[in-house]
């Protein structure tokens, strides 16, 4: 008679530590990424010290990886990630802010519109009058004198202001610079840009 015995799998072994799952993963980089935001939110700082701080506490998270290249790609986007957020809230934001500027004009331009029509009928109704009462609210008059200007070529030169403005002439100058001509207060400067994609 045989007898089956259930073969039970090896045990793992101690000496390897298992690697982390991916779950463990994505908690450890949501983590650097909220710190890395949390210091950027430092670097806005009116405060020298604080942002002194905050910039050394980046460039340390960073330079603690030298030498363990997959830590620091990790970590670098992190930064990434705060970067490419933080320009995406500040487009958001202009649009915002463009929209509402619209937004102020029309109806700037409507209470405008309902002021001009609501003077027409009251001095329509009472020509000599400078000032309305309501019960919460009061229009008054005031007078001024402004110069209107319907043609100003035909001005006679004494009733003209001169005005003249200088800038420097910046392609001018680069490609003087670049033949290697001396300008005394400009320099040619080589930058590098970068950019996240």
């Amino acid at each position: 008679m045989t007898v089956l015995t259930a073969i039970k799998p090896a045990a793992p072994s101690t000496s390897e530590a298992p690697s982390p799952g991916l779950w463990q993963l994505g908690i450890e980089n949501q983590e650097l990424t909220s710190r890395v935001a949390r210091l950027a939110e430092q670097l806005d700082s009116d405060d020298e010290e604080t942002r002194s701080q905050a910039i050394g506490e980046l460039e340390a998270a960073l330079l603690q990886e030298e030498g363990h290249r997959q830590a620091l790609d990790s970590k670098a986007d992190s930064y990434c990630w705060v970067i490419e957020h933080l320009r995406g809230q500040a487009a958001y934001r202009q649009q915002q802010a463009k929209r509402l500027v619209e937004l102020a004009r029309s109806e700037e331009s409507r209470a405008d519109a309902l002021e001009e029509s609501l003077v027409l009928v009251l001095t329509k109704l009472q020509p000599t009058a400078t000032r309305f009462s309501f019960p919460h609210h009061e229009l008054t008059s005031r007078k001024s004198q402004a110069v209107e200007i319907d043609d100003e070529d035909s001005l006679p030169p004494e009733w003209l202001t001169l005005k003249t403005t200088s800038q420097p002439d910046k392609a001018a100058i680069k490609e003087a610079l670049k033949a290697g001509h001396s300008i005394p207060g400009a320099q040619l400067i080589s930058r590098c840009s970068w950019r996240i994609r």
